[in-house]
Parts: structure tokens; C-alpha cells; sequence
């Protein structure tokens, strides 16, 4: 039986001009009882762009036709480039002109075919097809014009055409909020993009409006998978004592969280031991959270999706649900948690000369966990109670 890569490979060593269906069943050789899940592969291949459909019903690849594969980027000024995935000669992107767009938007997966190579190499190219959409929602300024027609204008200066909003779509918002619009219809070439309010954000100026339109204008997920906030919850929000088993303990030393005490988690800390040598040592405690997080799992799965955490002024969006990144995961002056420290070893006289290290998986902390500020305060407080040698009663006043 064909396999998709299969059918793709047959293609490139024998198909070598566009050709219909029941010619390349002939050129193929396609025994009967395999030509439904042949036509089902041909179909899929066309989908995502490793063939091409031209008139007449012909297929063929797009390295053979003089077409490309690639993503939209488009510019406010009104042109765009697509990166392709299959590389030009000599590099670089594809230019694509204003009237040669041709309703794709920003992001779009498309089809291109060469126009011209200019003088000093520049591609130039013509979107003939689109393959795949970016932009299922957009986020921009809600607002009617002289007829009293909704539309919303994007945000983001590359999505270069409005929104039309029917009446009774507005989900409520009124002119010059920030909205969510889902598009319903994609423009083409005689009607322009039509979709409705799913989202009222509220005045750009509100606290807390701009943190919205950048999670929305950049894809950032804002909540995570049921089923990894239910395998975050049962892990619960007590250490267990397994979870000790193995590790380190430095639950005798002090140690000072190196997060500030607006800080979105507080994950990091750091131990300083002085030692029986007169040297130091230097301890960072980094949160364990893949201990945690087993391979193959949702965590595991939303964790790879996201990359990262994401940071703004009065709030995050975390790679993984509160109940482990800020929860068991958290270190405070509370409870510890399981955690991996690397160890330096300094010379007293040079704060620089670093050499030895350790690494160790670690246990809970004790509790005695404090902020910089609060680790500073103290600081200070022990100085002013040390009597200073070099400082002198004031002298008497004579009146």
C-alpha cells in the first residue's frame, strides 16, 4: 500500500510535467484496489503545499513548476516578502508587490510563482494560491464609518486591510474600544474581510489593555489545557517526602530569594557558607520543576508548545499552570521545595578566583527563606548595633 511519502517520492522520480489523475495512476502503476487512499494522499499532498493543483485538474511539484511554498510577511507600507521553504539559488526572500498579494494576509502559508529576478538578484513574485490561514482572530480598534458600518481596524500594521463588522456582530463594544474580532468570511478579490466581536478589551488607555492586545497580537496562550491543570493539581501543594529522597539538605543554612518581592515567582535563592578554611561557599537554588514534569506528559506537552514564560509589568503568563509554577514550585518563606543548586568555591581575597563546584539535587528548604529587601534590612540593622571603633562621641556643646 502507498504512504504519503511514498506517493511524493514516485512523483519526483517519474511525473515530470503537471499531469491528471488518471494519468498518473498510468504513470505510476497504481493497482486498483490502492487508487481510493492514492487519491486520498494526492489530496492531503495538495493541502499542505508539496503539490501543486493547476487548471484541468493537473497536479504537480512545485520545484518543477517554477513555484514556491512559504509565509507571508507582509509590511504596513502595503508589500510583503515570503520566506520559502524550499531555498531560491541564491538565497533570500520572494518580493511580492501590493497588487500581487492578492488577499493573503500577514502570516499566511502561500503558493508563489516567479515573476522577475531583478538586476542585484532581487525575486521578485506573484501569491497564486493560499494555503493556509494565520489570522483566525485579530485584535484592533472597534469603530463605524459615515454609514454607520462597524469594522475594526487591526493593531498590527501589517494585517493591511480592515474588518467589517455587520450590525448586531459588535458584541457590545462601542466606538474606539479594543476588541478580539473573529473573521467569519476571508476577503477576496471583490469583498473585503468580514467577522464578529468575540472579545470587548476596553479603552487602550485602561491598566492592564495593553498587556491584552500584546498576548493576543502574538498568539501567547493565556490558559493552559485542562488536562495539564489537572495533572498540576494532583501533584498537590505539599512536598512529598519521596520527593526528598536522594537529595541534598541545606535546610540548615539561611538562604535569601534572589527574586524581588514584586517578582511574578520566586524560584531562585542563594546560600553562602563560610567555611572551616576561611573560604566560602557560594550556593544558587534553582527550583526542580522537571522533577515534576514527566516526559510524554500534558505538562510536558503545553511546556514544549510554549517555550517559555512570558513577562509583563503587573502579571505572567506561565509555561506551566499556577498550581506548580507558583505553587509547589515557589520559594518563599513557607515550606521548601525540591530544587538543583551549582556550588562555587571562592577565595576570600579575590571574589573572582572561582574554582571547584559542585552540583546536587536538593531538598525542601526550611522555611527561613527571605526576600532581598527583608535580607538587606537585616544586613543593616546587625551594623548599627556593631559599635563602630572609629567613630567619636560627639563632643559637648558649651553654651
Amino acid at each position: 500500500m502507498f504512504s504519503r511519502d511514498q506517493v511524493l517520492e514516485l512523483m519526483r522520480e517519474r511525473v515530470h510535467h503537471p499531469a491528471g489523475m488518471r494519468e498518473l495512476l498510468q504513470i505510476l502503476k497504481v493497482p486498483r484496489e490502492e487508487r481510493t487512499s492514492f487519491k486520498r494522499h494526492v489530496k492531503n499532498l495538495v493541502s499542505s503545499g508539496d503539490l501543486i493543483q493547476i487548471r484541468g485538474h493537473r497536479f504537480g511539484l512545485p520545484e518543477k513548476m517554477d513555484l514556491y511554498v512559504g509565509r507571508l510577511q507582509t509590511h504596513p507600507g502595503g508589500y510583503g516578502f515570503v520566506t520559502p521553504e524550499r531555498p531560491l539559488d541564491n538565497g533570500g526572500d520572494i518580493y511580492i508587490s501590493g497588487p500581487y498579494l492578492n488577499e493573503a494576509m500577514h502570516g499566511d502559508r502561500v503558493v508563489v510563482r516567479i515573476e522577475r529576478v531583478k538586476e542585484g538578484g532581487r525575486v521578485e513574485g506573484r501569491i497564486i494560491r493560499i494555503l493556509e490561514r494565520s489570522n483566525a482572530s485579530i485584535v484592533g480598534r472597534y469603530d463605524r464609518d459615515e454609514n454607520g458600518m462597524g469594522y475594526v481596524a487591526p493593531f498590527d500594521r501589517r494585517v493591511l486591510m480592515d474588518v467589517f463588522v455587520p450590525p448586531g456582530q459588535e458584541g457590545g463594544a462601542s466606538p474606539g474600544e479594543m476588541v478580539v474580532v473573529e473573521l467569519t468570511r476571508w476577503p477576496t478579490a471583490t469583498r473585503g474581510a468580514i467577522g464578529h466581536v468575540t472579545q470587548v478589551l476596553g479603552d487602550i488607555d485602561a491598566p492592564g489593555v495593553d498587556t491584552e492586545i500584546i498576548i493576543r497580537k502574538y498568539g501567547i496562550p493565556d490558559e493552559h489545557s485542562r488536562d495539564a491543570v489537572a495533572e498540576a493539581v494532583r501533584l498537590g501543594s505539599q512536598v512529598a517526602e519521596r520527593d526528598i529522597r536522594g537529595r541534598s539538605d541545606f535546610r540548615g543554612l539561611p538562604t535569601v530569594t534572589i527574586d524581588g518581592e514584586h517578582a511574578r515567582d520566586f524560584d531562585d535563592a542563594i546560600t553562602i557558607e563560610k567555611l572551616a578554611n576561611g573560604n566560602s561557599w557560594l550556593g544558587v537554588h534553582i527550583a526542580d520543576v522537571s522533577h515534576y514534569v514527566q516526559e510524554g506528559s500534558a505538562l510536558d506537552r503545553e511546556a514544549y508548545e510554549r517555550g517559555t514564560s512570558v513577562y509583563f509589568p503587573e502579571r505572567a503568563v506561565h509555561m506551566f499552570p499556577t498550581e506548580l509554577a507558583t505553587g509547589l514550585c515557589r520559594r518563599s518563606a513557607r515550606p521548601g521545595r525540591p530544587a538543583r543548586v551549582p556550588r562555587r568555591r571562592d577565595q576570600q581575597r579575590r571574589a573572582d578566583d572561582l574554582h571547584g563546584g559542585e552540583r546536587h539535587p536538593h531538598g525542601p528548604r526550611s522555611g527561613a527563606d527571605e526576600t532581598v529587601r527583608a535580607a538587606r534590612a537585616d544586613v543593616r540593622a546587625d551594623a548599627r548595633a556593631v559599635p563602630d571603633p572609629e567613630r567619636r562621641a560627639p563632643a559637648p556643646r558649651i553654651d
